[in-house]
């Protein structure tokens, strides 16, 4: 497993995957001398690159290195081609880990934890043709019995998540007179879009883009914090890894800013997608349908006795029709019973709007593709956004369709993802403001510092010189 890129970023679709068989490649890095015109860059058949200068000599260029910090994240291969995981985000190294739990003296064992996504389990669910609760205790079942101590379940984050964008969404829209930038407000739960925006557009998003940590990086602070003190444990005596449905989470754990530096410790020390969970089955030479259930681990797990319960609205984590449907309350007083959506270009662009009197009083969407995130970019640029907020998600059709979910064939692919949806939406849902055990929580943890612990920041990064002029 590589560490790093070779070869140069090649744009081909912007609303679709780049196959994991096509290459990755960064434009080439171009040195401009002072009083000189840029060269002309020149691509052979073959692939390889050539500066031509204007007396028409030409020399050939190397193709750059691409490091996770140098990547766009644009929905390509960092979301679906294995070979460019760093070591440390693999299920080998949960292996590891384990391994050496096994051999290590009691006292240097680690706390081992693994927390799953809702999107993830319904992947799973429809591979073994399970139902999501069958599929949440046998999956416990599997990771104990090979060693894992405690398995959550980020739907019980993601409470912390909706609610924070909840009240965030509130403040912006109160201060949008003297803000410019405090509308509209964009989601921020999808590290796929929050890398592009950095590396793409910098500055000038950065304001727009929600501050509320997605549910991965708050069960990390949840885990690393909260549950290690009730252990009696530092945060590096735990080691946490997620189950996710995107390979954008690996590079969200691997943010500097989820970084402990008292402990030399990540929130979330390693991020497995959902393929990667049939390879470690396979790997045991199990089949999940074939395993006995466990019990869940009712500590951080969004249950009803021992009922899975998720949340209203799309398969992305429905922050667009909880902040939706809140804000028409506390604003203007309106219940709202049922968000309709209104489909525009296409099924990944949609607009809600809450109207009263003939009078717009909210006007929400949903951007999800690369397609849609680039118009809906260039909008805001334009100063002809109307949104008020924006759930804006890397992949077509959201979360469900992420990069690390299961595949299948051709067409058959469709099927599966349909299966996947309805198996996800199949879990009766509830507000994360009724979850006491999230309520007691912002008693006992969070008491004047959920600020701190539930937000987070984003960095413009500088662009890189190239030959080439991309427009995003």
């Amino acid at each position: 497993m590589a560490s790093h890129f070779s070869g140069a970023l090649q744009l081909t679709d912007l609303d679709d995957f780049i196959g994991p068989s096509q290459d990755c490649i960064k434009p080439i890095k171009v040195e401009k001398k002072p009083g000189k015109s840029t060269a002309k860059i020149r691509i052979e058949d073959d692939g390889n690159y050539f500066q031509v200068n204007q007396d028409g000599g030409a020399q050939k260029l190397e193709k750059a290195k691409i490091t996770l910090n140098d990547c766009l994240a644009c929905s390509g291969c960092v979301t679906s081609a294995e070979s460019v995981l760093i070591t440390q985000q693999s299920h080998e190294e949960i292996f590891k880990v384990l391994k050496s739990n096994k051999n290590a003296d009691p006292s240097q064992q680690k706390l081992v934890v693994v927390s799953v996504s809702p999107q993830s389990l319904a992947s799973l669910a429809a591979r073994y043709d399970l139902t999501m609760e069958e599929t949440a205790k046998k999956l416990t079942g599997f990771l104990k019995n090979i060693g894992v101590h405690y398995v959550f379940d980020t739907a019980f984050s993601r409470n912390f998540s909706l609610l924070e964008s909840q009240r965030e969404f509130l403040q912006r829209f109160r201060r949008q007179s003297e803000d410019k930038k405090a509308l509209p407000m964009l989601a921020s739960a999808c590290p796929g879009w929050i890398c592009y925006a950095e590396k793409t557009h910098g500055s000038f998003i950065i304001p727009y883009i929600s501050t509320t940590k997605s549910p991965q990086q708050v069960m990390g602070s949840l885990v690393k914090d909260f549950f290690a003190k009730e252990k009696n444990l530092t945060p590096d005596q735990i080691y946490h890894a997620t189950v996710m449905p995107c390979y954008d989470k690996k590079l969200e754990a691997s943010r500097s800013d989820f970084f402990n530096k008292e402990y030399e410790t990540r929130e979330v020390d390693c991020v497995i997608t959902s393929g990667e969970i049939v390879r470690m089955l396979e790997h045991e030479g199990v089949s999940l349908s074939d395993l006995n259930p466990a019990t869940l681990d009712t500590k951080f797990s969004n249950l009803f006795e021992e009922e899975l319960l998720s949340h209203s609205g799309g398969g992305s984590g429905g922050y667009l029709e909880h902040i939706y449907r809140h804000a028409a309350r506390e604003l203007f007083g309106i219940e709202v019973t049922e968000v309709t959506y209104k489909p525009l270009k296409n099924k990944d662009f949609q607009e809600v709007t809450l109207e009263k009197d003939g009078k717009i009083l909210l006007q929400f969407a949903l951007a999800y593709g690369f397609r849609n995130i680039q118009n809906l970019v260039q909008k805001l640029k334009r100063g002809k956004s109307t949104y008020h907020y924006v759930e804006v998600m890397a992949c077509p059709s959201g979360c469900l369709n992420g990069g690390g979910q299961i595949r299948a064939e051709g067409d058959a692919n469709k099927d599966l993802l349909q299966r996947v949806e309805k198996l996800y939406h199949s879990l009766r849902t509830e507000d994360p403001d009724k979850n006491h055990s999230v309520a007691e929580l912002y008693q006992r943890w969070l008491d004047g510092k959920a600020e701190n612990v539930l937000h987070t920041q984003y960095h413009a990064v500088e662009k890189m010189n190239t030959g080439f002029s991309i427009k995003w």
